[in-house]
């Protein structure tokens, strides 16, 4: 099992950046491929980005391509999404996801087994 705490939310302008960050437990870090959703008020979560175990893979949604940047360091734990160019229709709680297995990088929130408990980010226009 592992748990997975978000952090690095919070109110930002339009055309700015964050970086968040989700520090994960646990000694099998590397055996996980991780991913980033978001929610909106009203709306369905939605596949943001992942990336594999080894790092030699990562995935984007179309919505978020060339702004956000995902990367992982199994050393220490830790998976991060760079955000930047930020719209207010990035606005959302942000949560990452952790897979037990490196086969494939899925963008359905059920190919993920972990949750953490979501980070705020708010973009003003």
């Amino acid at each position: 099992q592992v748990q997975l705490v978000e952090s690095g939310g919070g109110l930002v302008q339009a055309g700015g950046s964050l970086r968040l960050s989700c520090a994960a437990s646990g000694r099998t870090f590397s055996m996980y491929a991780m991913g980033w959703f978001r929610q909106a008020p009203g709306k369905e979560r939605e596949f943001v980005a992942a990336i594999s175990c080894s790092r030699d893979r990562t995935y984007y949604a179309d919505s978020v391509k060339g702004r956000f940047f995902i990367s992982r360091d199994n050393a220490r734990n830790t998976v991060w999404l760079q955000l930047n160019s930020l719209k207010a229709e990035d606005t959302a709680v942000y949560s990452c996801a952790a897979r037990l297995f490196c086969d494939s990088l899925p963008t359905v929130p059920s190919g993920y087994t972990y949750w953490g408990q979501g980070t705020q980010v708010t973009v003003s226009s």
